[in-house]
């Protein structure tokens, strides 16, 4: 309703845009991306006054060793666990203290867990009898992805061959003709799994499904019914093949041990509490815990971690660093020590990058409002404010 054109609007709007004022002393730095995988930027934000200071145009760490420097009043660091910003944070401010977030912590220690669980993953096929298939059960599509797991079985094997013979990886790559990502997951022992998981249209109603099944409600048709009375847009057929498969669940023999789980299931099993697994989800996690005890190892090192950022003991992670590079989550004890002392600030301090993530979902938020063609100088202008 104003008599102005949509052009002298954001020429308004982009001259009045100001910085926040005051003295810098906690900020939190992260990256937000303008095209995933293509092209990043830079979020900076006061963490004192939860409020956006700056957008630097890239990620590179130059750019953020530049503006650091030019505010020397800083004296606590944000940052994810990237090694780009603690490089320029090092170099810009020696005297200030660099917090890893915790989140990011927590979630690299879940993902090792996982890579231990896909490391270890023969040695759990043999445990839990499911070293051979019958290809004549399987379905069309489990089928197709049974032989192509067939095929990387060969790949595998003959990778492993050469590395064996004492050939470099290099070497290995050149005479395959595979790539170096894959040849070094070969030889490291990571497998991928056989049948790949799919997201259902149940998994909403997944919850609701549960407490009627334990509730006696075990027709399909039934539970088919009660599903399109809550909005479920999905078949009978869906509800009935999940009722099916809870029912088989139930039943606690060696046919059910013969599907082998993937790796992520694995790790889902052995972390959730007993109390909420089936009959047959117990006899497999506790064939996995009496055949394969350093991924038991490796999952008590994980939960020693994540106690210790919940409870802020920060004692105990020098003796858990030493204690976890002996076992398979080696690699993520050795990222933590190279940052020890900034996972130390993230143990003891209150400071931690959520409100930065915060502020990137806010950024998401006001470029979908501007059809994804916001240049850097008007998201700021919109986030920071105008005088």
């Amino acid at each position: 309703m104003l008599p102005v054109s949509k052009d002298t609007l954001l020429r308004v709007v982009r001259r009045r845009s100001r910085s926040p004022a005051g003295q810098l002393k906690v900020i939190g730095i992260d990256d937000c991306a303008w095209r995933r995988n293509h092209r990043y930027a830079s979020i900076i934000c006061n963490l004192e006054r939860r409020r956006v200071v700056t957008l630097l145009p890239d990620r590179e760490p130059a750019t953020a060793q530049a503006w650091l420097a030019a505010h020397p009043t800083i004296s606590v660091v944000a940052r994810d666990r990237g090694g780009g910003y603690g490089e320029a944070a090092a170099k810009a401010l020696p005297h200030a203290v660099q917090v890893a977030d915790r989140w990011h912590l927590m979630e690299n220690a879940s993902r090792a867990f996982l890579d231990a669980v896909r490391k270890s993953m023969r040695k759990i096929r043999t445990v839990i009898g499911a070293t051979t298939i019958n290809p004549t059960l399987l379905t069309a599509a489990e089928r197709l992805q049974y032989e192509g797991y067939l095929r990387r079985e060969e790949t595998n094997a003959a990778i492993l061959a050469l590395s064996k013979n004492g050939i470099p990886i290099k070497q290995i790559v050149r005479h395959t003709g595979h790539s170096r990502k894959l040849v070094r997951q070969v030889v490291r022992g990571e497998c991928t799994d056989i049948f790949r998981t799919r997201q259902s249209s149940l998994d909403l109603h997944l919850p609701w499904l549960d407490d009627q099944w334990a509730a006696g409600r075990c027709n399909g048709a039934d539970l088919w019914r009660r599903l399109r009375a809550r909005g479920f847009h999905g078949s009978l057929r869906v509800v009935s093949e999940w009722a099916t498969r809870r029912r088989r669940a139930e039943r606690a023999d060696a046919q059910n041990l013969q599907r082998n789980p993937s790796a992520r299931t694995i790790a889902r099993l052995m972390t959730i509490g007993r109390d909420l697994l089936t009959k047959a989800e117990m006899v497999t996690v506790a064939a996995i815990e009496a055949g394969v005890p350093t991924l038991v190892e490796a999952r008590e090192i994980i939960a020693e971690f994540h106690l210790m950022i919940r409870r802020k003991t920060k004692a105990s992670l020098i003796p858990w660093i030493q204690g976890a590079r002996a076992s398979l989550v080696a690699s993520f004890a050795s990222g933590v020590a190279k940052d020890e002392a900034a996972v130390q600030a993230a143990i003891t301090l209150p400071w931690s990058n959520g409100q930065t993530e915060g502020q990137i979902t806010r950024l998401k938020l006001v470029r979908r409002q501007m059809y994804g063609r916001g240049k850097i100088d008007l998201l700021q202008a919109r986030l920071i404010g105008a005088e």
